[in-house]
């Protein structure tokens, strides 16, 4: 699936809010969020480079005083964050179907 494709099922499923624009706190709560996701997924040895990256770019676009873009990079981060830790805890149990018996 596509990055993309993912973080818009996502936010159709309501598990994280709509991509919105803000302020430089509305930029800091969504990027703390993102990073608090993103060390949850670490402590799970699933975190996806993807994260790391829109991370990357939502710091970068804060510090060139663009905090809408900031902000939806965040808050983009953090559903690819909880993506992956739904990822790394459905996979715990499921290669069991895909044992051969």
């Amino acid at each position: 699936m596509q990055k993309s494709a993912l973080v818009l099922a996502l936010v159709a499923a309501g598990a994280v809010p709509a991509l919105a624009a803000g302020s430089e706190d509305d930029f800091k709560a969504a990027y703390a969020a993102a990073e608090a996701a993103n060390k949850e997924a670490g402590s799970l040895r699933n975190q996806w480079t993807t994260t790391a990256a829109t991370l990357a770019a939502a710091k970068k676009s804060a510090e060139a005083g663009d905090f809408d873009k900031a902000t939806a990079s965040a808050k983009e981060a953090e559903a690819l964050a909880k993506a992956s830790i739904f990822q790394a805890t459905s996979e715990k149990t499921r290669w069991k179907e895909l044992e051969i018996r």
